[in-house]
C-alpha cells in the first residue's frame, strides 16, 4: 500500500520500475527506497535474527539500526531503508553478518 495523497506533503513519484527481491519481481517508483518498496509490495520480513532466527522488519527506516541490512547486487549489509530502488536491481535477504565474495 503506498500513500497517493496527503493534507500537507506533496508526493511526486518516479517512473514505475522492476527490480527483484529474492528472485521475485518487485514493482517501484523511480526516488523511493528498497524498504518503501518492499513494503508497499507486503513484504514485511526483512531477516532472521542470527540467534533464534526470530523475524526481523523494517525498524528505524532512517539508516540507524540493523534490522534492513541485506544483499543488494552482490554487496553485503547494505541498508535498505535509505538505498534508493534502481531498474533491475537485485536484492536478498542476508543470512548472518555478509561477507564479501
Amino acid at each position: 500500500m503506498r500513500i497517493i495523497e496527503h493534507p500537507i506533503l506533496d508526493f511526486q513519484r518516479g517512473e514505475e520500475i522492476t527490480f527483484f527481491f529474492d528472485g521475485q519481481e518487485i514493482k517501484g517508483f523511480e526516488g523511493e527506497t528498497i524498504a518503501a518498496a518492499l513494503h508497499a509490495a507486503g513484504v514485511r520480513v526483512l531477516g532472521h535474527s542470527q540467534t533464534m532466527h526470530r523475524p526481523r522488519g523494517l525498524f528505524c527506516a532512517i539508516g540507524n539500526c540493523s534490522s534492513c541490512l541485506m544483499v543488494v547486487d552482490g554487496e553485503p549489509n547494505v541498508r535498505i531503508c535509505v538505498e534508493k530502488v534502481q531498474p533491475g536491481m537485485r536484492v536478498e535477504t542476508q543470512q548472518g553478518k555478509g561477507c564479501l565474495r
